[in-house]
């Protein structure tokens, strides 16, 4: 199909569509002519996860190449797990190292040695480069700083358990699918993707909590039971 076809069957425009190619995000098509090209399925799949990323995912241009760029590499799963992680990070949080050693290892934070020992409790073997450490452990020194103390002493444990069966779903979409670059594809997208769909699904599951918890005031309507009309 030619460049107006792979328009159509995605719904992208083609200057999108020429975009993502001088980004990299698509891959080139097969030339037939000096300004013709053949595009085929792999291109339609592509540019949809490439919207995902983009605009469900909210991953920036640069980190969705990066992914993209796994997929095609080749990469073992665990590498393509370490690279989609770390395109959902926070960039702040994670701070701006390049991952080399200093000449003088800081002490580490409360909050470093408050999640290393929840590692170490839960069993939780991982590599020091893995992102989520960095970020839990700041999180955890923002609440010192802010006085909130009493938030990760009460929800830190809670989370742990509930990260735990997040995984576990997570491995398990993986294993679900048993061809290489399907369960490649799968760890991308589900990582980027998945972290959407947690939040989107905590929010929910947190107004109905609260509705649960603190009753509202009498006379006060309360929303009706959500229905599959409501979404």
């Amino acid at each position: 199909m030619r460049m107006s076809e792979l328009s159509t069957a995605t719904g992208v425009a083609v200057p999108t569509l020429k975009f993502y190619l001088r980004e990299q995000l698509l891959h080139a098509g097969e030339r037939t002519s000096p300004n013709q090209a053949q595009y085929d399925a792999s291109h339609i799949e592509r540019v949809r996860l490439v919207r995902a990323l983009l605009e469900v995912g909210g991953l920036s241009v640069a980190q969705a190449a990066r992914v993209v760029a796994a997929l095609d590499a080749d990469l073992p799963l665990s590498s393509v797990f370490g690279i989609a992680q770390r395109a959902v990070s926070i960039p702040a949080a994670l701070g701006d190292s390049d991952g080399t050693a200093a000449d003088a290892e800081p002490a580490p934070t409360t909050g470093q040695t408050r999640i290393a020992a929840l590692c170490e409790s839960r069993g939780w073997r991982v590599y020091p480069s893995n992102p989520g450490l960095p970020l839990a452990a700041r999180v955890l020194d923002t609440y010192a700083a802010l006085g909130l103390d009493h938030i990760p002493d009460t929800v830190l444990e809670g989370y742990a358990q509930a990260a735990d069966l997040v995984a576990a779903a997570d491995l398990a979409a993986v294993g679900a699918v048993g061809e290489p670059a399907e369960m490649t594809r799968t760890v991308a997208a589900g990582i980027v993707l998945g972290d959407a769909l947690f939040a989107g699904l905590r929010r929910i599951a947190q107004e109905a909590e609260s509705f649960r918890r603190f009753p509202l005031p009498e006379g006060a309507s309360a929303p009706a039971a959500t229905t599959t009309e409501d979404c």
